[in-house]
């Protein structure tokens, strides 16, 4: 899947309102759960006992973390849109999330966006894009919100 390219502010214009892309899927092994439980030092057993999980749990394996489900945004984020001439970008914030389906161990997920707003800050473009990470095994949504990035272009570009 090809990435939608961006080398200015006209570039992102032509998208506001249109879908801008999907990721490819990305599983969520029980590695990537139990790495994401020590770096955040989440141990609670829904995620990381798979043996208590068997017996007790639900859904009878560990899920993913939900806060692990929305830090793969910017890795899937990074599959969709390639922005050229670009000093930095900057995480702005997050909006109306709201976590659905659990991620079991296991499953992939994908990101799909739609750009929602879009505003000239002379010299930056603040962008927000409303984004449904999906579990591929179920087609139903595991998060959904809205990102608001803001981008830095090199001044000589």
């Amino acid at each position: 899947m090809a990435k939608v390219i961006i080398n200015n502010y006209e570039d992102f214009e032509q998208l506001l309102g249109k879908e801008i892309g999907s990721s490819e899927y990305l599983q969520v092994d029980q590695q990537r759960i139990n790495l994401f439980a020590d770096a955040t030092l989440d141990h609670q057993w829904i995620h990381v006992d798979e043996e208590r999980c068997r017996q007790e749990s639900p859904f009878h394996q560990t899920i993913a973390h939900g806060y692990l489900t929305l830090s793969l945004l910017p890795y899937l984020w990074d599959q969709i849109i390639q922005v050229n001439n670009l000093e930095r970008l900057v995480n702005y914030g997050m909006d109306k999330m709201k976590f659905g389906q659990p991620v079991l161990s296991g499953q992939s997920v994908r990101m799909t966006t739609h750009m929602e707003a879009l505003a000239n800050l002379r010299g930056a473009i603040r962008m927000s894009i409303r984004f449904v990470i999906e579990i591929k095994e179920t087609g139903k949504t595991a998060l959904e919100g809205v990102a608001t990035f803001v981008y830095f272009f090199k001044k000589n570009a």
